[in-house]
């Protein structure tokens, strides 16, 4: 298993592993904002803190296959 993850961060470093690593990080980084801010925006609310971070993982989580459907590898 470490081989597998081992040869994906070489090939990564390479630059071979994305055809396009611009769409991926665009992507990534919406997903992120969105779980940032809902976790800022409900971390406001006299709610205990972890609710927060439950809600905004769950919601980051959903919505990452969404924003990586058309993902392509090499």
């Amino acid at each position: 298993m470490l081989e597998i993850g081992w040869f994906s961060v070489k090939l990564f470093l390479k630059g071979k592993l994305l055809r396009d690593p611009i769409f991926f990080i665009k992507q990534t980084t919406i997903g992120v904002a969105v779980g940032f801010l809902l976790l800022v925006l409900l971390a406001q609310a006299p709610i205990p803190f972890y609710f927060p971070i439950i809600l905004s993982s769950l919601v980051t989580g959903m919505i990452m296959p969404y924003l990586l459907k058309d993902f392509k590898m090499k």
